[in-house]
């Protein structure tokens, strides 16, 4: 009789983090369009850790969406003592129960979920940026720093890991820029330097009106190319990681490679819609990405 509650107490909790985990699932293959296809790749324990990461940085960045944008400082604080919270292990939804698990276990340090949220607000903050310097702060905060905790939950060999996993979030957030610049055009927003646009002749009206030009064309090989670098280097990163999680990495930035080179052999296209991959398409990047050698 005196057992019964000792051992009910524990698999409510295990229940409950069930659910959780269910939760985060459920979040990330609604909202993760292209990362989902790498993620399924992972072991357990990992793909709901990783789960839990994208739906942490998905909702500070929802936090800010809509009409309480005007309220954004408020927001981003209270996302802040948010993450200090859950940091702690005190945690007020699915996504921060699980994460705060997940941050025991992998060791995520508390100044890169931080980075996220100061990367949101810079987003809020800025609209143009001058240099690739510049520009290359903001996409650490808003992409490369995940690389770096998606490496600590996977797992790895060498620190160098940690730096081409930042040259791989890099290289995808310079391709969203370079697919989703007439949408951001049409909200203000101008992400690509402004010493590149000058270099190529490119002027803002142009970006916002849509209307290709060569320089605008020579503009995009320059920036393919120079995302191409960070691939190439960010792909180190598969030396370092076991082999399902080279599997997912391999999986997520293939989608978006896939991306650029439709962008390179379309320039024009990123000025009228946004370049995406059909379900078909992520489905052979996936298995290529199994068949690659070890």
């Amino acid at each position: 009789m005196h057992n019964l509650p000792e051992r009910a107490q524990p698999l409510a909790e295990a229940a409950d983090l069930r659910a959780a985990e269910q939760y985060c699932h459920d979040f990330t293959r609604r909202e993760a369009k292209n990362f989902y296809w790498g993620f399924i790749s992972l072991p357990h324990d990992q793909r709901i850790a990783i789960y839990a990461l994208y739906g942490f940085a998905r909702q500070v960045d929802d936090a800010v969406d809509g009409p309480q944008r005007r309220d954004f400082p408020e927001a981003l604080d209270r996302q802040r003592a948010r993450i200090r919270r859950c940091v702690r292990g005190d945690y007020s939804d699915p996504i921060t129960q699980v994460l705060a698990n997940v941050i025991l276990r992998y060791e995520i340090p508390e100044r890169e979920l931080l980075a996220v949220i100061d990367g949101v607000e810079m987003d809020l903050t800025r609209t143009r940026y001058e240099t690739w310097q510049e520009l290359r702060r903001y996409c650490y905060l808003v992409a490369a720093v995940i690389g770096r905790m998606c490496v600590r939950i996977f797992g790895f060999e060498d620190c160098a890991a940690l730096e081409r996993a930042e040259d791989l979030g890099l290289a995808l957030q310079l391709t969203n820029i370079l697919r989703d610049v007439r949408e951001d055009a049409e909200m203000g927003r101008i992400y690509l330097p402004r010493e590149d646009l000058d270099r190529f002749g490119v002027t803002e009206s142009e970006l916002i009106s849509g209307e290709p030009t060569p320089q605008w064309r020579r503009l995009v090989a320059f920036e393919a190319q120079r995302a191409r670098g960070l691939f190439a280097a960010g792909y180190g990163v598969l030396r370092y990681i076991p082999r399902r999680a080279a599997v997912c990495v391999h999986t997520m930035a293939g989608i978006y490679e896939r991306i650029l080179e439709k962008i390179e052999r379309e320039p024009d296209f990123p000025l009228r819609g946004r370049t995406s991959l059909s379900p078909s398409e992520k489905l052979l990047v996936m298995v290529g990405s199994w068949l690659r050698p070890v």
